[in-house]
């Protein structure tokens, strides 16, 4: 596998953007900064940019809201000509404790909508990193949970998780997912489910 596409979930819009449920699109827009990508474009239903560092890289943001992404990821894997395998979409995880990454080269959705959309129109057979956004405080609801900011206490640790996060996808890109797979995933406790 070689990484062509990253795709960031998340929804768009200014009211959006330090959300839970975007912690995709802030991982995708950190990866352009350090990779001096070109200009964002709407095409193929997203902000689509691209980078050529040894090899051109294409970036994404699907523009059809979290829960419609995967006629987004299907439209860019078509357009762009990239295979399933060839992508690399980065979501949010509420089954993951805050500042947790866990990266994996194909499976299901999990209890993600999101990720469910996409494996509905491309199947599974993509890789996905997940950054944990669970913090500590109980939630009544978990929409208006994870369409909401972290709160002031963690966001130090979500900044850093998204560092880390755009680590992980560099090392995916340059050197395979299974280097980034070894330096980035930490073991599962028996708390956590395994999606």
């Amino acid at each position: 596998m070689a990484v062509e596409l990253v795709v960031g979930l998340g929804n768009p819009g200014e009211e959006y953007r330090q959300t839970r449920h975007n912690v995709g699109f802030r991982v995708v827009d950190e990866i352009a900064r350090r990779l001096r990508a070109g200009t964002w474009e709407r095409r193929f239903l997203s902000e689509v940019a691209a980078t050529s560092r040894g090899r051109r890289i294409w970036l994404a943001k699907p523009r059809t809201f979290m829960n419609r992404s995967g006629a987004a990821v299907a439209s860019l894997l078509g357009g762009l000509g990239v295979a399933p395998a060839d992508a690399l979409v980065i979501v949010d995880d509420v089954d993951l404790p805050l500042g947790r990454l866990r990266l994996r080269p194909s499976g299901g959705a999990g209890t993600h909508n999101g990720l469910r959309d996409i494996v509905e129109h491309v199947g599974t057979g993509f890789a996905r990193l997940r950054l944990g956004v669970r913090g500590e405080s109980p939630w009544e609801d978990l929409a208006h949970y994870v369409l909401s900011p972290f709160e002031e206490h963690e966001s130090a640790v979500a900044d850093e998780m998204i560092k880390q996060a755009a680590d992980a996808v560099a090392v995916s890109v340059f050197e395979g997912l299974g280097r980034a797979m070894n330096r980035f995933n930490q073991p599962v406790s028996s708390t956590e489910p395994v999606n």
